[in-house]
């Protein structure tokens, strides 16, 4: 058996429905559209969702739930990250350079994950009170920084 050899079952593949080709070809005229009404003309387009005018299901099912429009999305970093990357001093730009966070977003927030063994300097919009001990226990020194800039 090859590649070149393969077929599809029969029956499977159909030609397609050739429409407006005239009277004998059995789809000339109204090309399947029936007479008249609003399926019967170019550009008809269906609404996503429609039911044949039932209540579609997106409408009966009841709203959940509430997006909180000021939410802060903050860039996290684990303190054993930087345990792993070059340097002793670290702020925001630097982790975007580094590839360690994508996005800054609404700024940059330490967590204290992981375990910490050279003295490091960060700055940051905002550190957990863990992350803050595990930093100044290694010797090193933590900077607040103010809002993002953009």
């Amino acid at each position: 058996m090859n590649l070149s050899g393969l077929k599809p079952p029969a029956g499977q593949r159909r030609p397609r429905k050739r429409v407006g080709r005239g009277m004998g070809s059995g789809h000339g005229k109204t090309s399947g559209r029936g007479h008249k009404g609003q399926h019967s003309v170019s550009g008809f387009r269906r609404m996503r969702g429609f039911e044949g005018g039932q209540m579609p299901l997106h409408r009966r099912l009841p709203k959940r739930g509430f997006t909180n429009i000021f939410k802060k999305r903050y860039a996290v970093v684990n303190v054993a990250r930087f345990d792993r990357l070059p340097g002793d001093s670290f702020g925001p730009e630097q982790l975007l350079e580094l590839g360690v966070i994508k996005k800054l977003g609404d700024g940059l927030k330490v967590l204290g994950g992981g375990e910490l063994s050279r003295p490091i300097t960060v700055r940051a919009h905002l550190f957990s009170v863990s992350a803050k001990e595990k930093i100044q226990a290694a010797g090193g020194s933590v900077e607040v920084i103010g809002a993002p800039a953009g």
